[in-house]
C-alpha cells in the first residue's frame, strides 16, 4: 500500500509539473463562486490575484457580482448573523460564505487585501452549477461580458458554449466536489477532466 501510494504522489506531482510548463499566461484573476480558483492557483505555483480564495458564492448571487463586477468590488462587506461555523458576509446584495476562515476579521482583511491584486484586463471567470444554481443562471452566466468564462454542469447544455460538462453527477441535481480526487489508481479529480491550463492561455494560444 505505501508503495502504490508513493507511486501515485509521484505520478501525480510530475503531472502537475507538466501542466506548469504548458502554462503561458501567468498575471491572471480568476474570478470564481467557489474554490476552484484556488485550486487552479495552486496547482500552478501561482499568488492569488483573486478575492474570491476559500470562499463559496451562491451561484445565482455569483453571477449577479459577475454582472456589475467593478461596483461590487468597491463595496463594503457586512458581517451577517448565522449559526454556520464558518463566517458570513455580504457585499452588498452578494452573500459570500468565509468557509475556510476563523473569523468574520481575517476573512475580510484577506478579501480586501487580494482584491487590490485584480488584473482587470485578464479575468477570468469561473461557477459551477450547485448553489440554487438554474438553467435561468446558466442562461445569463453565458451572457456575462467576459470572453473567458466556464460553469462546470452536472449534464451537458450544448446551447451553452461556456458549458463543460463534468461526468460522473449524471444522477445528481447538481455538480458535486469537483475537487475531490476520483476513485482511481492515477490520482485526478473531476476538475481535471478540464483542460483548465488551456482555458488559462487564453484562445490565442495554441
Amino acid at each position: 500500500m505505501l508503495l502504490r501510494n508513493g507511486i501515485r504522489d509521484l505520478e501525480w506531482s510530475a503531472y502537475k509539473q507538466k501542466r506548469r510548463r504548458k502554462l503561458k499566461n501567468s498575471d491572471f484573476s480568476i474570478i470564481s463562486s467557489n474554490c476552484i480558483g484556488m485550486f487552479m492557483y495552486k496547482d500552478m505555483e501561482l499568488p492569488y490575484l483573486s478575492p474570491t480564495i476559500n470562499l463559496s458564492i451562491p451561484m445565482n448571487d455569483f453571477v449577479k457580482m459577475a454582472e456589475n463586477l467593478r461596483w461590487y468590488m468597491e463595496q463594503k462587506i457586512t458581517q451577517a448573523e448565522t449559526k454556520e461555523g464558518y463566517p458570513v458576509g455580504f457585499l452588498g446584495d452578494v452573500e459570500i460564505r468565509f468557509i475556510h476562515y476563523g473569523t468574520f476579521e481575517e476573512a475580510v482583511w484577506k478579501w480586501e487585501e487580494r482584491k487590490k491584486r485584480i488584473n482587470w484586463d485578464n479575468l477570468f471567470i469561473a461557477g459551477v452549477e450547485k448553489d440554487g444554481c438554474t438553467y435561468e443562471t446558466i442562461r445569463r452566466f453565458q451572457q456575462l461580458p467576459y470572453k473567458n468564462k466556464v460553469i462546470f454542469t452536472h449534464v451537458r447544455y450544448p446551447e451553452f458554449p461556456s458549458a463543460y460538462y463534468i461526468k460522473g453527477f449524471e444522477e445528481e441535481k447538481e455538480v458535486g466536489v469537483i475537487t475531490f480526487f476520483k476513485e482511481q489508481f492515477f490520482k485526478r479529480r473531476y476538475l481535471d477532466d478540464f483542460d483548465y491550463v488551456k482555458f488559462l492561455n487564453g484562445p490565442d494560444v495554441c
